[in-house]
């Protein structure tokens, strides 16, 4: 036993030697794009976990939402009951797609909502701005991806984290990002016939 447990702790002294080799060149720090995307689950829970971490250091931040309206969420009534002196939260969209069936008022929602969104972003105090669900937004032409895209490039503050949610992000958005997670799925609750729950989808 004695012998394995040596190993072991020549095993990881070797690694730790690695690990603090490669640490030591990324020195470098800047404000993240992020894109969380994909048709699993979780992409908006990963964002706002971000979120939450960033309240919890007391750093300012904020949530526009595109698409989901103005129905009851975990996330939505603990930072506007408790933390919206840290964070900025609109909800600026009406409801899913399927379920306003007007894409002029749609489309006029998404574009008061990206202009919210810039406002946002260009607040240098702000730390991190989550634009929930504008990767749909964009999927259907209701915000114009290369505006987004030449937005992000071109005039988001060096220092401020921007995080985009939603399925089918657009190559461009995926191209300039800085950290793009796809989320997989594999399996869902859904398929099985049973609906969304409190506390795990809202």
């Amino acid at each position: 036993m004695t012998e394995d447990t040596d190993r072991h702790a020549m095993k990881m002294a070797k690694k730790k030697v690695a690990r603090d080799k490669i640490m030591a060149t990324k020195t470098d720090q800047k404000g993240l794009v992020i894109v969380h995307t994909g048709k699993g689950k979780g992409k908006s829970s990963a964002a706002f976990g971000m979120i939450f971490r960033c309240i919890a250091h007391d750093m300012k931040c904020a949530v526009v939402q595109f698409i989901k309206g103005g129905m009851s969420t975990g996330e939505r009534d603990l930072i506007l009951s408790k933390f919206t002196d840290t964070c900025a939260f609109h909800t600026m969209g009406e409801g899913f797609t399927w379920e306003t069936q007007d894409k002029s008022r749609d489309t006029e929602m998404a574009q008061a909502a990206w202009a919210k969104a810039k406002e946002l972003i260009l607040d240098e105090s702000n730390h991190m701005v989550l634009l929930d669900e504008i990767n749909i937004a964009i999927r259907y032409d209701y915000v114009d991806a290369a505006e987004v895209v030449a937005f992000l490039r071109d005039h988001k503050p060096p220092m401020t984290h921007v995080v985009l949610t939603g399925r089918n992000a657009h190559a461009d958005l995926i191209e300039l990002a800085d950290l793009v997670t796809e989320m997989e799925l594999v399996k869902h609750p859904f398929r099985s016939g049973i609906k969304a729950q409190i506390g795990v989808e809202f």
